[in-house]
């Protein structure tokens, strides 16, 4: 019988972490409590901010809410903050985790039909740019009544079955057998240039659809769950949210189309794969076996959600309640409607938001310490001493710039927390509040899509089973990304100069 020795607990520290991410949290914890009792109080808090952040760029190495909790927690054991103060940011913010919970659990019941409209569009059309243009297009068109990362997960889902299916066909075997596509060794050799082919066709096009998430995502106040944070600050509804984002949205969606189209047809930065005729046959032989054993309760379904999804629409549209109730309306009407009653079943919708739903508690924890400790008003008086029509443009660039490297949610969180101090304390009119409202929000959104931490559903993408089929690495979502990061940051930056 092994013993328990000291190598155990640091083993099981954070689990597989790297050793070198283990001494570095290690460290963190450390000199925190020296920096904090010498009375460096605003470095100390500063330090902290530089911490979280470093957990948050290293999502891949461990996921940010085990170190980014230690690091909130210890912020509250030396009094940084208070329990209290944690407590009323969460308070504060109680729409945002509820559309989190109920709105993505919600999403998670209309999975079929997304599947199926997805599918529908991958197979029956047979032009590459077009191909990509809808996917970019009905990326967005969801997301900005659904989530991106929902939107994401459907288009993993689509990318990862249509992956198995042709892989297990190229691998010799039938459609209803047992396969595991994790390995190419069971690929005939005739079939590997058309799987390799095929992996660089799915690549750009679940590409072109995350970037839509995005395009999208920044349009309402459902998109992105900082968008809902900012609307509640602002106190705008759905449709002025829209409205009021849409002089600078528009053009960027546009102009997001437009490089997706242009991107395709010259093949720039490693897009316009196309895909292969034999794993079209394939494919399409696949879908035509599935059409013809849909069931009657099948479509059934399928006809429930597409109505449950008018619903959401429509509600959204009106503000019938607030959106998380919205989708706990939602949960209860393709459940009940479509037969699925057990606990279990039920219990599987919100895996998927509950982990981010954590990290986002322990964000407003560390926006507890940065309005405890006055952090960011050095900050907010050197861009409020600007000229009143540069200040908006200038807070684009610094929350675009933060949001490449850390998460967009964050960013948002602290620097609209920030404006809504300074209207409090009468040092900006509430129409100015507006403008940088808007350029917060755009902001966070357009250039995060550089970098995958930027982006919780390129992040989502990124760690997903389909990443490595297709050989996406985080270098190489990082070059895909970059001539949308290019043209969504200067049309959005001249948007914002230009309207304010």
């Amino acid at each position: 019988m092994s013993q328990m020795t000291f190598s155990s607990f640091r083993d099981n520290f954070l689990g597989s972490s790297a050793v070198w991410y283990k001494n570095t949290i290690i460290a963190f914890l450390i000199i925190n409590p020296i920096i904090w009792f010498s009375g460096f109080h605003f470095v100390s808090g500063w330090v902290l901010i530089g911490q979280f952040i470093f957990t948050l760029a290293m999502a891949l190495k461990c996921y940010p809410l085990q170190p980014g909790g230690l690091l909130a927690l210890q912020a509250v054991a030396l009094g940084m903050t208070s329990p209290e103060m944690v407590y009323h940011e969460i308070e504060a913010n109680l729409k945002v985790i509820l559309l989190l919970v109920f709105m993505v659990a919600g999403i998670h019941f209309m999975r079929d039909l997304l599947l199926f409209t997805f599918t529908k569009i991958l197979i029956k059309v047979r032009n590459k740019t077009v191909l990509s243009f809808l996917f970019a297009f009905s990326g967005a068109v969801l997301s900005a009544f659904l989530d991106a990362l929902t939107v994401t997960a459907v288009l993993i889902s689509v990318g990862v079955g249509f992956y198995g299916v042709y892989h297990k066909v190229a691998s010799g075997k039938r459609f209803n057998d047992d396969h595991d596509h994790s390995g190419d060794e069971g690929i005939h050799e005739h079939s590997r240039k058309d799987l390799d082919d095929f992996r660089n066709f799915l690549r750009s096009l679940i590409m072109h659809g995350a970037v839509g998430t995005a395009l999208g995502g920044v349009c309402t106040l459902v998109g992105e769950p900082q968008n809902l944070l900012i609307a509640e600050k602002a106190g705008w509804q759905f449709m002025e949210f829209f409205w009021r984002m849409a002089p600078v949205t528009m053009p960027v969606f546009v102009a997001g189309l437009i490089t997706c189209i242009v991107l395709e047809s010259t093949g720039w930065f490693s897009y316009g794969g196309k895909l292969p005729t034999e794993v079209r046959s394939v494919l399409t032989q696949f879908d035509s076996e599935q059409e013809s054993s849909r069931s009657g309760k099948d479509k059934a379904q399928l006809v429930i959600q597409a109505i449950a999804g008018l619903i959401l629409v429509v509600s959204l549209a009106l503000h019938v309640a607030e959106v998380g109730l919205i989708g706990l309306m939602i949960i209860v009407l393709l459940t009940a409607f479509n037969g699925v009653i057990e606990e279990h079943q039920i219990g599987h919708a919100f895996e998927e938001a509950l982990p981010f739903t954590a990290l986002l508690v322990v964000f407003f924890a560390v926006v507890a310490v940065i309005h405890e400790l006055h952090l960011f008003q050095p900050v907010t008086d050197l861009v409020l001493a600007m000229s009143e029509d540069a200040q908006p443009l200038v807070m684009f660039i610094a929350n675009g710039v933060l949001s490449m490297i850390s998460d967009n949610v964050f960013v948002a969180t602290v620097y609209i927390n920030e404006m809504v101090a300074a209207l409090d304390n009468g040092v900006i009119s509430r129409e100015h509040f507006d403008k940088m409202a808007i350029a917060i929000n755009t902001g966070t959104n357009l250039p995060s899509v550089a970098t995958p931490n930027g982006q919780a559903a390129f992040l989502f993408l990124l760690t997903s089973a389909l990443a490595p089929l297709i050989r996406l690495s985080y270098m190489k979502m990082v070059f895909m990304a970059l001539p949308y990061t290019i043209v969504l940051s200067i049309v959005g930056g001249l948007a914002i100069w230009l309207q304010f």
